[in-house]
């Protein structure tokens, strides 16, 4: 049975700038702008997100809000996407920062957590997603500028993050971060970036026994295919016309539907949880 909130490819061809604008894309994703129901998971609670503006962290801030915690949108430049993002989570109530910068900077990481800490009173949950994706068809064609601008976007972040974060949050709260299936079935046109998300799952593992003692439990999402700007901002129009096809379920994810996992690792649901990835790909396999 067909579902217009979630379409199968293929899609209409198209082709963006990076790092692409949601309102640009056909068809349009799926947030959960209207179909997201809080129960009260994280009232109180005080999240920071990276890459906030569109995509995964779109629907985890809508998500976030609707259970009831106040966010702080960390984007790169994409402000019509922001302000998009800050409108939905104040029409659920809750307080939104949005605060435009460059997350390859570790002074700009510091500065997030003390704008977090100094606006909104502390910081709960971190969700270390933002990204940065290129393809290639040649090694021969990434430059070490290149190779380093993803390293520094998709792991130095978390880590800047992560180490500013961890002394002002409480026992119970939580680091949730962006890996990928290509952290496990790498495709070779994505090879800076597939190396950076077999990093953060690493980094995930390892930063949950540091963090253990302290209270402060580190988990991942593993997507799949999903259908944000990044896709046809970074690929060709014809392989994103396709996107998601090779899925058991025979399409990309919408951001609305990794949102649940990103609220159970955050909340008390997931109060067992630590060390885990949690894989959310339309049946592709990471075991």
């Amino acid at each position: 049975m067909s579902d217009a909130r979630r379409p199968t490819p293929p899609h209409p061809e198209q082709q963006q700038a990076p790092p692409g604008l949601t309102r640009l894309m056909d068809p349009l994703p799926d947030h959960g702008e209207k179909t997201y129901k809080g129960n009260h998971l994280l009232e109180g609670k005080v999240a920071l997100i990276t890459g906030g503006d569109s995509g995964i962290g779109r629907a985890v801030a809508i998500a976030y809000a609707r259970e009831g915690a106040d966010i702080v949108i960390s984007y790169l430049n994409e402000d019509e996407d922001a302000e998009e993002t800050a409108k939905w989570v104040r029409e659920a109530g809750r307080k939104c920062v949005v605060v435009r910068g460059d997350i390859q900077s570790e002074d700009h990481c510091i500065s997030l957590v003390e704008k977090t800490v100094g606006e909104l009173g502390r910081i709960d949950i971190l969700v270390n997603n933002a990204a940065f994706q290129r393809t290639y068809a040649d090694i021969a064609d990434i430059t070490a500028q290149e190779w380093d601008t993803t390293f520094r976007t998709n792991i130095y972040a978390s880590f800047f993050l992560s180490k500013a974060a961890a002394p002002h949050m409480k026992p119970g709260s939580a680091i949730v971060n962006t890996t990928s299936i290509q952290s496990r079935q790498p495709s070779p046109q994505l090879l800076a970036y597939a190396s950076t998300k077999g990093a953060i799952s690493n980094f995930t593992a390892g930063l949950a026994e540091m963090l253990a003692e302290k209270g402060i439990r580190v988990n991942a999402v593993a997507p799949g295919p999903i259908w944000t700007p990044l896709i046809p901002s970074t690929m060709p129009a014809e392989k994103a016309a396709e996107f998601g096809k090779q899925t058991l379920l025979g399409r990309a994810g919408q951001p609305a539907e990794l949102a649940g996992a990103y609220v159970l690792l955050a909340s008390d649901l997931g109060s067992y949880m630590t060390g885990a990835v949690v894989p959310v790909t339309g049946g592709e396999i990471m075991i």
